[in-house]
């Protein structure tokens, strides 16, 4: 490569540096929308983001610096996304696949960088081949090595403990019609009664590990006075699903409650479904649950370690998260310059949600946020004068209970 090649490489990769952000944006967008078993877990999501922006990071450094790529070794958060798809039995071909789009994404950006340098024919023509031979050979490179690891993650997860019976479950939870009689058969566990279904998975904040949340899983059957023994699956390395056998409520407490009188480890959390019947009820259990553990898992969450699907503003919360850029949209439009984070707006929206919540009664409103009537009267007031007098009130409750479940994904950083 000559050195005025070399230069203009570099240039594209300056270039691209300076909408690097917008850049990993981008591609995780294209994966989250190509590639439908990325987008089902705001765990993996997270994850992918942080491997995006690795890769992404890598690519920009390699062209604008002229790195050998023998001298680049695979980001860690693009080998532990790997990692966690093996664990999770998420086939190869998605990580594959992935990363092809990842690359198609970033060569049109690169490309769309060339054609704004206004070079002749035959330069346009050389970058453009260089360029496009870097990316396909960083993406052929660490392709190869975060397969090679997903390859060996797997074959040890096949060997652990419960990850058959993490399979077995995943096939009944995709096909339930066609998989119970031989779900039973491979768990022992049987169908045609009650269940209730458990999620527990450590945070990145914590000590714990997958034998402390089967202890936690088992001490929790046994305070529920559950009927029989429980199926308990591990999904990876930080998460079990569990379903309890027709569990008995002992002094009208729910598993939930029990589990909230339990000193949980630091980064233990715990999400509940509700009780189901028959196969049909172990998987909507099991969809509650996991509606649960999505909102506990967005950031800023002001869930506790412990949450159930029935818990107040919980299944509503999950499904406005479902298209959340919708919900931001319409909550912009219902709250006005109420939908704004700042520390102004803050106070006001937490009062006329607990004013809502209270049956629009300004004393017991005063009473739970432990405040003068008067004040609360004025933020009230407040409030309503920041929104159209003709707004439905059930339109301003759900978009305050978005506001207070799913803060940053719909709250606008400025004024509105």
């Amino acid at each position: 490569m000559t050195d005025a090649l070399s230069e203009r490489v570099a240039t594209v990769g300056r270039q691209l540096r300076t909408t690097q952000q917008q850049l990993s944006d981008d591609v995780t967008a294209a994966l989250m929308r190509g590639i439908e078993p990325l987008d089902s877990d705001p765990v993996l999501v997270a994850m992918l983001e942080a491997s995006v922006n690795a890769n992404v990071t890598n690519i920009v450094d390699v062209l604008a610096n002229d790195i050998p790529l023998a001298h680049l070794q695979p980001p860690t958060a693009a080998v532990e996304y790997a990692l966690r798809l093996a664990q999770r039995g998420i086939p190869s071909n998605a990580l594959v696949r992935a990363y092809h789009m990842g690359q198609n994404v970033a060569l049109r950006r690169c490309y769309e960088i060339i054609g704004e340098q206004g070079l002749a024919t035959p330069e346009t023509v050389a970058l453009t081949a260089e360029v496009s031979a870097v990316l396909y050979r960083y993406i052929d490179s660490v392709t190869a090595e975060v397969f090679a690891a997903y390859e060996e993650e797997r074959a040890r997860w096949i060997g652990a403990q419960g990850s058959a019976l993490s399979s077995t479950v995943h096939n009944l939870l995709a096909a339930p019609s066609s998989s119970a009689h031989r779900f039973e058969r491979e768990t022992g566990y049987q169908l045609d009664r009650d269940h209730r279904a458990m999620i527990l998975w450590l945070t990145d904040d914590t000590r714990a590990s997958l034998a402390d949340l089967d202890r936690i899983a088992r001490d929790a059957v046994n305070r529920t006075g559950a009927a029989g023994p429980p199926l308990i699956a591990p999904m990876d390395g930080s998460s079990l699903w569990v379903w309890i056998p027709s569990a008995r409520h002992p002094r009208g407490s729910t598993p939930a409650d029990v589990m909230r009188e339990v000193s949980l480890p630091g980064g233990v959390r715990v999400a509940f479904g509700l009780v189901g019947s028959g196969v049909e009820g172990f998987c909507r259990s099991h969809e509650q649950a996991r509606a649960a553990f999505a909102v506990a898992s967005i950031p800023a969450s002001p869930t506790t370690s412990v949450v159930s699907y029935d818990d107040r503003g919980i299944a509503v919360a999950s499904m406005l998260a479902k298209d959340v850029d919708v919900t931001r949209v319409w909550v912009h439009e219902v709250l006005r310059e109420l939908a704004a984070d700042t520390p102004g707006t803050s106070p006001l929206r937490e009062t006329l949600n607990r004013y809502f919540a209270t049956g629009e009664s300004h004393l017991r409103t005063a009473e739970q946020l432990q405040l003068h009537r008067n004040t609360v009267k004025y933020r009230i007031d407040k409030a309503l004068a920041a929104v159209r007098p003709d707004t439905d009130r059930l339109d301003l409750a759900l978009a305050l209970t978005a506001c207070e479940f799913l803060g940053p994904l719909v709250l606008s950083t400025q004024r509105t």
